[in-house]
């Protein structure tokens, strides 16, 4: 169709730098192994950090909700589309919060979009650490507020930042948890004292911590033990919960203003019961197995040591999330596809989801990996690297 001749100039820029890349269909479920192109090979890129996807009991749960409420809901939860299982799991994920109330959204990305679009006006300002998550990127987007911006997990650039907006009315410090292609961890405790001693208000992003960091994978702020210190932590229930959906865990008052204010939950049919009652599960073997944590922890530094023997660069990492920095764009995808005709799958990341230079292979390991897995995984690292001339 004639009117998009601009659009696969660009898309044909991509693949002549070697930067286009296609999806990949997975032919099988989300374990430790997957089948690509008939072949199974080892996943080194999903966000299935426990294994939660296939646990017997979230797809018990999820069978059970489909045979007595079925397939849907057919509303938006403002008009018909609440079920006693949404706020039922919403009291249970608040108490496993240690917060006051929750209210979950569709996605991560659009319970950072509900809150920082709804809650914040012109006379108010955000403050955002330079690399947050892109939907938090949008979500101040879409924000009347004033923004400033600070250096990554530099708390004198923060600090100066909160000494330049004193006039406005509030000002909301934004941080991810755990930041997605780093994998390193927010400095909570410093960033909540700075913010405590010139009275702003804390949004913090776990969508890479729960599960991971904090008692029994409560996040972050557990972990730091700040609970009752942060305002509002924004999380998600698809990466290591292990099904789909964000949610907003902060006070009851800032739930109600979402319900009335919160578009992206105005606007969008409810979970279906199936989602909502496997996300339900999840907190209950949080709970109950805290023994997958362990090996997640486990596996993490096994996989780290390893590669860091190989030579190769990992950055700032101090989580599953574990980059291997190649640098060039081209060669991150050329590693990528080595290592998957190696029996490994991880995925290159380039430009524009991190800096120009700073292209790198993401790895993340889980609590279903075994050791075998992983020294195999590295195999595949040390000759595709060696090839590439990385290490």
């Amino acid at each position: 169709m004639k009117g998009f001749e601009y659009l696969e100039e660009e898309l044909q820029g991509m693949k002549e730098a070697g930067v286009f890349r296609s999806l990949v269909p997975l032919e099988s479920d989300q374990g430790a192994k997957v089948v690509i192109n008939g072949k199974e090979v080892i996943q080194l890129s999903s966000n299935n950090y426990l294994g939660l996807t296939n646990h017997p009991r979230m797809k018990e749960a999820a069978l059970k909700a489909v045979e007595t409420y079925g397939a849907g809901t057919g509303s938006v939860r403002t008009i018909a589309g609440t079920f006693s299982m949404h706020e039922e799991f919403e009291k249970k994920l608040a108490e496993f919060k240690h917060t006051e109330a929750t209210l979950v959204l569709q996605s991560g990305f659009t319970a950072n979009q509900a809150i920082l679009s709804s809650i914040l006006t012109k006379d108010d300002v955000v403050i955002s650490d330079e690399l947050n998550h892109a939907s938090i990127i949008d979500g101040i987007r879409l924000t009347k507020a004033a923004r400033k911006i600070y250096k990554h997990v530099d708390m004198e650039s923060l600090e100066t930042a909160l000494k330049e907006s004193k006039d406005y009315r509030k000002r909301l410090v934004v941080t991810d948890g755990v930041f997605s292609m780093d994998g390193n961890i927010a400095p909570l405790s410093e960033i909540v004292e700075l913010a405590e001693k010139y009275d702003a208000l804390i949004m913090v992003d776990d969508a890479h911590s729960s599960g991971v960091l904090g008692r029994n994978g409560r996040g972050s702020v557990d972990h730091f033990d700040l609970n009752g210190r942060v305002h509002i932590q924004v999380g998600t229930l698809s990466k290591a919960i292990g099904v789909l959906g964000g949610y907003v865990a902060s006070t009851q008052a800032v739930r109600d203003y979402l319900i009335h204010k919160g578009r992206p939950f105005l606007f969008s049919t409810s979970h279906p019961p199936a989602v909502t009652a496997a996300c339900s599960e999840a907190i209950d073997i949080l709970l109950d197995e805290p023994e997958r944590i362990d090996r997640l922890w486990e596996n993490t530094k096994f996989f780290k040591e390893g590669l860091h023997k190989l030579g190769f660069e990992t950055g700032t990492s101090e989580t599953p999330i574990t980059p291997v920095i190649v640098g060039d764009e081209a060669k991150a995808h050329q590693l990528s596809d080595k290592l998957l005709s190696y029996g490994v799958f991880a995925q290159g990341i380039a430009f524009p989801t991190v800096a120009k230079g700073l292209a790198r292979v993401r790895t993340i390991v889980t609590a279903e990996h075994t050791k075998e897995l992983l020294q195999e995984a590295l195999e595949a690292f040390e000759k595709a690297g060696k090839e590439l001339g990385i290490i």
